[in-house]
């Protein structure tokens, strides 16, 4: 029996049109008596998949796949040059996470596909064309960055900084100079776009310029998400400012086929001053906050003693509450 892999290996595959991007796999060698499932960690707006490394070697060590990657234009999978490159979230989900899902149906044939998803990686889930292969989600903040859904004691430096400033920035320089900010990474001009679309459903922005998608088009987008039935956990953290409880249930709301789980969390139940929106995935919450993904992934339901309430999903969808 072969041991299993001690160090993940870099990987690279190809989107649909071609875009090579380039990802880690945390892959056991040892077989398995159950179906292993392969986990894949879609990332943040503009955050590199490396930042992912420790939670992915987490989930390899409790008897997990994993691959992480980077989207068009960001990290690994950015091109030369940013200035003028139109990538956008439609291509991100639609291409990008459509291929990191044709990779690990190829690399890893029968198990069964499971997803954790941060912030804007729960949206593009429901934008794949083979997200049905999805067997249960775990989103963290996720959510496509509706302005009115932001906190409301920061709305407005909010709407100034990543509505203003952020596509002013972007016009100058052909992209968003996110990295020489310390604002998340470069970022393509495509991107920005999406982000600041001032409508409370992406389908109605993406009917307008540049995109001018039909009306066909935005419905088969819609429906992809219906489509998606693997059972999801979504968490929020009272102190993130995106993930918002309006902003975690706008994008739920899409996924209506899926039995979901909306755990809300107040930093306060573990001890914590603030979680905020990207600390979830630090090392230091792997003996309080990562053993509810986990439980998740492995059993679909919470850990006992699990922190936080669960709500109820309003305006549509399928609430499942599963605590132990």
């Amino acid at each position: 029996m072969n041991a299993p892999l001690e160090t993940p290996a870099a990987v690279s595959f190809p989107a649909a049109d071609g875009y090579q991007l380039k990802g880690t796999v945390w892959r056991h060698r040892q077989a398995c008596t159950q179906p292993r499932p392969v986990v894949i960690i879609n990332p943040a707006t503009s955050v590199r998949a490396r930042y992912y490394a420790r939670f992915a070697a987490f989930l390899h060590a409790h008897g997990f796949d994993v691959l992480t990657y980077d989207y068009r234009g960001i990290g690994e999978s950015r091109p030369a040059s940013l200035k003028g490159f139109e990538a956008g979230w439609i291509d991100w989900g639609r291409l990008d996470f459509e291929a990191a899902l044709q990779y690990a149906s190829d690399t890893f044939p029968g198990q069964p596909i499971q997803v954790v998803a941060h912030s804007v990686g729960g949206f593009l889930i429901g934008l794949a064309a083979s997200c049905h292969r999805v067997t249960r989600v775990f989103t963290m903040g996720a959510q496509f960055a509706y302005w009115r859904d932001y906190a409301r004691h920061k709305r407005l430096r909010m709407l100034f900084k990543w509505h203003v400033f952020m596509p002013a920035l972007t016009r100058v320089f052909g992209y968003f100079p996110g990295g020489r900010l310390g604002w998340l990474e470069d970022t393509p001009r495509g991107v920005v776009r999406d982000w600041t679309a001032p409508h409370p459903r992406f389908e109605d922005a993406w009917r307008r310029a540049p995109l001018h998608l039909t009306e066909a088009e935005c419905r088969e987008l819609v429906a992809r998400f219906a489509a998606m039935r693997g059972p999801t956990l979504a968490v929020s953290l009272a102190d993130d400012e995106f993930g918002t409880v309006p902003a975690i249930q706008r994008l739920l709301r899409y996924y209506r086929n899926s039995a979901v789980t909306h755990l809300h969390i107040s930093p306060a139940a573990i001890g914590q001053q603030a979680v905020g929106h990207f600390a979830f995935f630090h090392s230091r919450f792997e003996h309080s906050l990562w053993r509810i993904p986990l439980e998740w992934l492995r059993h679909r339901h919470l850990p006992p003693g699990a922190p936080g309430e669960i709500l109820p999903l309003r305006g549509g969808g399928r609430l499942s509450i599963e605590r132990t």
